[in-house]
């Protein structure tokens, strides 16, 4: 799974009240959830995010509470993928579920990218190309059944799958 898509910048220890505020979790979807991603942090930022950007984020993002509601709201922006130098560990596990893609860095990226340039993120192989320096690094690609739940839209739709392509018991 090859992405391509324009950086929006985000640096250290970027909390799920950051990425969704609390007063809109009684919206559940994706697409109710997305207008208000980062709007404390960075408002308008839904309306400037173009289907297939990708965010650029230094360590720990997604830090602090456990909701889910944080990696759906990403989703719902239209963003395609999020590489950082770390996540928070449920933040990362949500959003396999939810079948967002992420990927980790091994370096820190918030100093090398500049907003709004282009970037194209190879997931099988956990490479980050720089497209204007032509520079390339590199992070941990997940492993194939992993890949496979995030091309799947997520874990209830890879379990799904596996169900109906599973021979009949009858």
């Amino acid at each position: 799974m090859i992405l391509e898509g324009r950086v929006h910048l985000f640096g250290h220890n970027v909390d799920t009240d950051a990425i969704i505020p609390a007063r809109y979790l009684s919206a559940v979807t994706a697409e109710e959830l997305a207008p208000f991603c980062m709007t404390d942090i960075r408002p308008g930022f839904a309306d400037a995010v173009q289907q297939g950007d990708i965010i650029v984020a230094g360590k720990n993002f997604g830090c602090g509470s456990s909701r889910e509601h944080a990696p759906l709201a990403i989703k719902g922006t239209g963003i395609a993928c999020v590489v950082a130098h770390s996540f928070a560990r449920i933040f990362y596990r949500n959003a396999i579920n939810i079948g967002l893609p992420i990927l980790e860095c091994g370096e820190d990226l918030t100093g090398i990218m500049v907003p709004e340039e282009r970037i194209r993120v190879d997931l099988e192989r956990g490479e980050i190309l720089q497209l204007s320096s032509g520079r390339r690094f590199y992070g941990a690609p997940f492993p194939e059944f992993m890949q496979e739940i995030i091309r799947s839209g997520g874990l209830i739709e890879y379990v799904r799958r596996r169900l109906e392509e599973a021979p009949s018991q009858e």
